[in-house]
């Protein structure tokens, strides 16, 4: 961990400041409420973890008459970066701390856990030798500026980074006077008039090129156009009034001297910022070559899936990584400061990204940038709504469903045969917030069945729902309380039962960050096997498995779709990470591969919610001329299915078809 640093005292003006707010404070909450905002601030004593309502709305009022800017900016900055929420304290995926998500990525990087997530087969071709690219952690030299923004926050506010990475309305009066300092470099005056502040908003995304500030200050601004109320994860109530007229000096920007983004034609939405940095394909040797396959999509094959990634890697580092032919790679990166999209392929050619063949020609790969091997960390609203604004595109092009079983992470893609089902990663994990990213993609999940339906949707609240987790930092100490997208599962209907086991992965479960193995997640839809009070079951990896959803706080919804079972007379059917054709369908020239059942079986009696039908599908890519290459398509059908925390799939010709009415 990162020694302390010894705490400053506010600068006069600053108490001068919070002084004057003091008689207005305690109007609105009360001396006491108001010395807990109020006392932090001037070097006494800390704030309680959980202050009242009123007095974070009270910080941005201070800093805006502080630091003199418009309090509706303020907001409007700290919604982008955070919602308002405070994370108690927890840095975000790329070490960003606070409402006003500051960065300090050294101090993150020093208190994080290494996470090594197994060495996955990128590719997951058994047609190829593996390719386990190593594992590179940034080192703390190469943190770019806008990782360091705390840093540059304590010198001009002369409050500690301690204060401003644990104190919310020190936060926000460090990104006050970050964007008063963005404010006076473009040289332009501390206007009262939040159509003034265009440029500083701007500049203080820490984008490099015009596009992409320019795109994060009209997100900023559509905020503030907009208004909005809502509680953080802290309790406290905050309202940012709508100013719908509101018309921003785009002007202000011209100044900023920011480069021009790379050339390319893209396939983004207009209302990202997107430029063309392209993976390479190249020869480098014994035949070998990297680091994607060329392919003919959506004619040769269709496009079924959009896996969502972390990157285990800061910005720079990882464009770096997915231009190197002897790498892997992946479709887009996302940037967590501003939201800002690199697509190094085209949708036409198949990345190495999901551990798993058949998911990598069927699918187009998102890396999220988050550098941090500290699991415990969160993803900025920026990058949030600009990865819900690709999904909707590339949804739309390629007739995407938008659900759980098409819009998969990482960790939901299955193994393709048992030998790899330990070593496939398990990121974005469990605070990725799958209930607010659906909600952006205009798909929020709802009940669609009345209380005695044969089928839920997991969706718990995301704020609230805050399970244990270990293993998230390198002295081994429980991982900070967060909200989490993820409900586990246990053997029996009460906490004394124990975790449901995963016997693919051969383990003992445990709250691990990383555990998947009696975990579910926002969004998934499971059969239901029983209730029993505040229980419900549910069919999981060919088991009943519990979760607790009392009907107060309920866990999930009531749900309606599709489900198969076994056929009659089968008393159970092979289970498959992947949809391969029958042998019989592969042309000379082209070996046919194994079609190997995992170790899981689908028993008679149980049901298990139906994603999609799909053909039997085997893309051979093993050479660098792409003559070579073939789309074999079988007779066998599949069905995609959620069974466990992954997705699998069965034969059609060993089940059954039908709804899921209790």
């Amino acid at each position: 961990m990162a020694r302390p640093r010894t705490a400053h005292r506010a600068r006069p003006s600053q108490e001068a400041a919070l002084r004057r707010s003091v008689t207005a404070l305690k109007k609105a909450a009360g001396p006491l409420a108001c010395a807990a905002l109020v006392l932090p601030l001037l070097g006494a004593a800390p704030a309680p973890a959980r202050p009242p309502a009123p007095l974070l709305q009270s910080a941005f009022s201070s800093a805006a008459s502080e630091y003199g800017v418009p309090r509706s900016v303020l907001l409007g900055v700290s919604y982008l970066q955070s919602r308002w929420d405070t994370h108690a304290g927890a840095p975000s995926v790329t070490g960003g701390y606070g409402p006003m998500h500051l960065t300090d990525a050294r101090t993150a990087l020093a208190g994080a856990a290494h996470h090594s997530e197994g060495a996955e087969d990128a590719r997951g071709d058994e047609a190829r030798a593996a390719l386990v690219p190593e594992e590179r952690i940034p080192e703390a030299g190469e943190i770019p500026a806008r990782l360091r923004t705390l840093p540059r926050a304590a010198e001009l506010t002369g409050l500690s980074a301690e204060r401003l990475r644990t104190d919310p309305a020190a936060n926000v009066a460090g990104g006050a006077a970050l964007l008063a300092a963005a404010q006076r470099s473009l040289g332009e005056p501390l206007s009262a008039d939040p159509a003034d502040w265009y440029g500083a908003v701007a500049l203080f995304s820490g984008a490099d090129d015009r596009a992409t500030a320019a795109a994060y200050a009209n997100d900023v601004y559509d905020v503030i156009r907009t208004g909005g109320e809502r509680r953080t994860d802290a309790g406290q109530q905050v309202v940012l009034a709508a100013r719908p007229d509101l018309a921003p000096d785009t002007r202000t920007l011209q100044a900023a001297g920011l480069r021009a983004p790379a050339a390319g034609d893209t396939e983004c939405p207009a209302s990202v910022s997107c430029e063309w940095i392209p993976a390479p394909y190249e020869e480098f040797g014994d035949g070998d070559y990297g680091n994607h396959d060329l392919g003919n999509r959506p004619g040769s094959q269709s496009i079924d899936y959009i896996v969502v990634h972390d990157t285990e890697g800061a910005w720079e580092g990882v464009l770096r990584l997915v231009q190197d032919p002897t790498y892997v790679s992946w479709n887009y990166s996302l940037r967590s400061t501003d939201g800002h999209v690199a697509q190094h392929l085209k949708a036409k050619d198949v990345g190495w990204h999901a551990g798993n063949w058949y998911v990598n020609a069927k699918s187009i790969g998102l890396e999220h940038e988050g550098f941090l091997a500290n699991p415990d960390a969160w993803y900025t609203e920026a990058m949030y709504r600009s990865s819900a604004r690709l999904v909707k595109y590339l949804a739309k092009k390629y007739d995407i469903p938008l659900d759980r079983q098409h819009i998969l992470g990482h960790d939901t893609v299955p193994g393709p045969t048992g030998a790899t089902i330990r070593t496939m990663h398990t990121d974005p994990g469990p605070y990725w917030d799958w209930q607010h990213y659906f909600e952006l993609l205009d798909r929020p999940f709802e009940a669609t069945a009345g209380k005695r339906g044969g089928m839920v949707t997991i969706r718990p609240d995301y704020a609230t729902h805050r399970p244990a987790y270990t293993g998230c930092t390198a002295a081994g100490e429980p991982c900070a309380p967060h909200g989490s997208s993820a409900v586990r599962l246990r053997s029996g209907p009460g906490t004394s039962y124990p975790l449901i086991k995963d016997i693919g992965l051969g383990t003992t479960p445990s709250a691990g960050v990383n555990d998947l193995s009696s975990r579910v997640s926002t969004g998934q839809q499971y059969a239901v096997a029983g209730r029993d009070g505040d229980w419900t079951a549910i069919w999981y990896l060919g088991q009943k498995a519990w979760f607790h959803n009392p009907a107060k706080r309920p866990t999930a919804v009531h749900a309606t779709g599709l489900v198969v079972t076994p056929k009659d007379g089968l008393e159970e059917v092979p289970v498959y990470g992947r949809a391969y054709p029958e042998a019989s369908a592969y042309p000379e020239g082209v070996p046919a591969q194994p079609v190997s059942p995992l170790p899981y079986r689908l028993p008679k009696g149980q049901k298990y919610v139906v994603g999609d039908k799909v053909p039997g599908q085997y893309y051979y890519a093993v050479t660098f001329d792409e003559a070579a290459h073939r789309v074999v398509t079988g007779k066998e059908l599949y069905y995609e299915i959620q069974f466990g925390h992954r997705v699998a799939f069965v034969r059609a010709a060993d089940v059954e078809v039908g709804s899921a009415a209790e």
